[in-house]
């Protein structure tokens, strides 16, 4: 079969063929693969650079780690992988198949997962999301960032504050949302001063940070109480996107009510996991698939994948690759 198989000396995947992964048990199935997304994360693991992953060795591993794909029968399902999914075929575990809505393009289906995890498991499970919250989003203008906010006012969000880099991008939030949105590149004091205003008139109830490092020290110094009561904040770390150390004052734990936690691979129940393929997914594919959960993809074929790996995506859209 054809893959794309990363090797230990190389930057980027190579179009090859590869020998066609076997089920070694019961709980595995064969299928057919028809489009995979390519994310960060992805990347990371496939060069051994995300904690959860090792480098490749000699012989070369099949990269991506979920898409889309064909049962035996013909049923189109989402699936995440035993082997790489960046191939003609694959194995995955029958726990962990989605059934998907016909009327949803197999593009939308392989791109969201990624980000529904990325924004639901924080929201619901790290942050314990109600309704009537008042949510921040820290760097909202990538894919995740832009399906959080869509998913933290379908969980009854009353507001969503949404931070990034891009303007257009920043402007394109508020038709899918947002109700405030607030540049990073902006000096940090001015930053600050418009998140302590922000959070003086409608006190934050969520954090979702996908960008961490400075962003995230300025805002947590924005929370930052003078030793009156405060509400309580639920700040939840997803991504690491400007950094992965901040500096915090020992002050801003003491002086507000402050619950900071992460949402990723290691920091979910086995539970919680479950209802990822039972609950969450199935219904956001449905979302989707009645055009209330909008997102936006680059589509390529498998055979540039080489020539694709480090193609630069607008802000907000997913590369997917398709097969076959």
């Amino acid at each position: 079969m054809k893959a794309a198989v990363m090797y230990q000396q190389n930057e980027m995947p190579q179009y090859i063929d590869f020998p066609e992964p076997i089920a070694q048990n019961e709980d595995e199935v064969l299928v057919r693969v028809k489009a995979v997304a390519i994310k960060h994360f992805d990347k990371g693991q496939a060069s051994g650079k995300h904690y959860s992953s090792a480098a490749p060795g000699e012989k070369g591993k099949v990269v991506g780690g979920d898409g889309v794909c064909l049962l035996e029968d013909g049923t189109r399902v989402y699936a995440m992988g035993v082997s790489g999914m960046l191939a003609e075929k694959a194995i995955v575990e029958k726990r962990r198949i989605v059934p998907l809505p016909r009327e949803l393009d197999d593009a939308t289906a392989a791109a969201l997962p990624n980000a529904v995890i990325g924004a639901a498991m924080g929201l619901r499970f790290k942050a314990g999301i109600q309704p009537g919250d008042v949510v921040l989003i820290n760097g909202a203008t990538g894919f995740t960032g832009r399906v959080a906010v869509q998913i933290a006012k379908y969980y009854g969000a009353k507001k969503v504050i949404a931070t990034g880099r891009n303007q257009q991008s920043l402007n394109d939030l508020l038709a899918l949302g947002a109700d405030e949105i607030i540049s990073v590149k902006q000096e940090d004091e001015s930053f600050k001063a418009q998140l302590k205003t922000i959070h003086a008139q409608t006190p934050i109830d969520v954090v979702i940070d996908y960008l961490w490092g400075h962003t995230a020290e300025i805002i947590l110094a924005s929370l930052k109480g003078d030793g009156g009561f405060t509400n309580r904040v639920r700040y939840v770390s997803v991504g690491s996107m400007a950094g992965d150390l901040i500096q915090l004052s020992a002050a801003n734990l003491r002086s507000v009510d402050l619950q900071l936690t992460g949402s990723g691979l290691g920091a979910w129940s086995k539970q919680q996991v479950g209802l990822v393929f039972t609950e969450i997914l199935p219904e956001m594919f449905q979302l989707a698939a009645a055009g209330k959960l909008k997102v936006e993809t680059v589509t390529v074929k498998l055979e540039d994948i080489a020539e694709l790996w480090k193609l630069d995506v607008a802000d907000g859209k997913r590369l997917v690759v398709t097969v076959g």
